[in-house]
């Protein structure tokens, strides 16, 4: 049975050319079956010809796509920073980013059962990297260059006017607050759904991370020297909407 893909589901091809994706379509058999090895056997009980198999792909063909066997978990953890990027590149611009941010972390990390099934396969890929350091590393690539592909997306929502330091923070603080989230949770044995689950300890680590950065004021507030962030000012609906 293969693994469904980490904590989000891929968003769709776009433009893409059919070359592009079924070298994408190779790529996510490969890693699927990585991550089916990793959880049955770890990644020292598992070699490169062995995920070459289960995907059903000579081991040439792995090592086109990959340099070794732990890059192969990389296309599905990427695959939910580009899910999350999407739901968040659906908000119009003028959202209050607070709640924009804190509503397409939600939707990423608890929409379907799919997600909740992916969630169970990160929490063994992210236990299994705090004893492999080269896994560790791509978990950490993937996380940089998430964040480096949400810079745009942020800039838009926040506007033209928008400070590029203030878009580049806050870029780092959601994509961390996912990343610790994760990484919190996965040493636990918490719930994927509800209280200690990641989507509720992302918007807390969210709230945390950029309670005091202006970007997150209200447009109308931000040159004030007081101003709480817009999901702050509505304690009535118990924090930011989708949370």
């Amino acid at each position: 049975m293969r693994s469904p893909r980490p904590y989000s589901p891929q968003s769709g091809p776009g433009t893409q050319s059919l070359t592009e994706r079924r070298k994408a379509a190779t790529q996510l058999d490969i890693a699927r079956a990585a991550c089916d090895l990793f959880a049955e056997h770890g990644p020292d009980g598992t070699t490169a010809e062995d995920i070459a198999q289960r995907a059903g792909v000579a081991l040439r063909t792995f090592y086109r796509y990959f340099r070794n066997k732990q890059e192969a978990v990389a296309p599905l953890l990427a695959g939910g920073g580009d899910a999350w990027r999407a739901l968040l590149a659906e908000e119009d611009p003028g959202t209050p980013l607070g709640e924009a941010l804190a509503r397409a972390i939600t939707r990423s990390l608890s929409d379907s059962q799919a997600v909740e099934e992916g969630l169970e396969v990160t929490r063994g890929l992210l236990r299994a990297a705090t004893a492999d350091e080269a896994l560790r590393a791509v978990w950490y690539r993937v996380n940089q260059d998430s964040e480096e592909r949400l810079v745009p997306v942020i800039a838009r929502l926040a506007g033209p006017g928008a400070e590029p330091l203030a878009v580049r923070l806050l870029a780092a603080a959601a994509t961390d607050a996912i990343r610790i989230s994760l990484e919190l949770w996965s040493d636990t044995d918490a719930p994927v759904a509800g209280p200690g689950s990641p989507a509720e300890m992302a918007v807390r680590c969210l709230h945390d991370l950029t309670g005091a950065m202006p970007l997150l004021r209200r447009p109308a507030d931000r040159a004030g020297s007081g101003a709480e962030p817009s999901w702050r000012s509505h304690p009535e609906r118990g924090g930011p909407p989708g949370a």
